[in-house]
């Protein structure tokens, strides 16, 4: 990725900012909020690690934790100094396939809250997992949106692939083994929405009217 350098902002009662303290108010909140969700994040994963069984599931868990901690700090640094952190952001790659079976099948009993920690299994871990995942993507949003420093908006604006990749990696794993069904419309149905849309007619540029980037 690339990073843009933060401008000389000013403050109109103080002057310069300097470079670490140039956040705005709502964005100070908004990366406590993506930090203190980051750590809970991999808090959750932590304990979880103990109590899987498949070693599949336990690699993704490794996996992910240990690139939710590299860019954990990657958005600590820009965010103490205001300035390029000194590693770039990095792309999660998954090993899983991208095939979705699709369906449902009857299961066995229904699900409910379970009654004992030994109850815990790999289902339940990796649903543990998704939605702390998930929680995290619409923290980031909100505070990339937020964001004055351009740095910082630039780490949570890639951090959100990211998450997005984890998240959808769980979900194939889950599907792979039964723990996660999805159903389909019908072809009929799907086809009458699908075509419920056309394109947006788009008028060509005219030369040299590409705005300045």
């Amino acid at each position: 990725m690339e990073f843009q350098q933060p401008q000389n902002h000013q403050n109109v009662e103080t002057g310069v900012v300097p470079p670490q303290m140039n956040h705005g108010g709502h964005e100070m909140f908004d990366v406590h909020e993506v930090l203190s969700g980051a750590i809970n994040t991999m808090n959750t994963y932590t304990m979880l690690s103990e109590h899987v069984q498949d070693p599949e599931l336990r690699d993704i868990l490794q996996r992910q934790k240990q690139f939710m901690a590299d860019e954990y700090n990657i958005t600590l640094e820009c965010f103490k100094t205001g300035q390029d952190p000194a590693k770039p952001t990095q792309s999660y790659k998954m090993k899983q396939g991208n095939d979705f079976t699709y369906g449902m099948q009857p299961t066995g009993q229904p699900q409910k809250p379970m009654q004992s920690a030994t109850e815990l299994n790999d289902e339940t871990i990796a649903l543990s997992m998704l939605n702390a995942v998930k929680s995290v993507a619409p923290v980031k949003t909100s505070a990339a949106m937020e964001a004055t420093n351009p740095v910082v908006r630039r780490v949570l604006a890639d951090s959100l692939p990211n998450c997005i990749e984890m998240a959808y990696e769980i979900s194939l794993y889950q599907n792979k083994h039964g723990y996660y069904q999805v159903p389909q419309l019908s072809q009929q149905d799907m086809q009458q929405m699908q075509n419920g849309y056309a394109p947006a007619p788009v008028q060509p540029q005219m030369p040299g009217s590409n705005p300045a980037h």
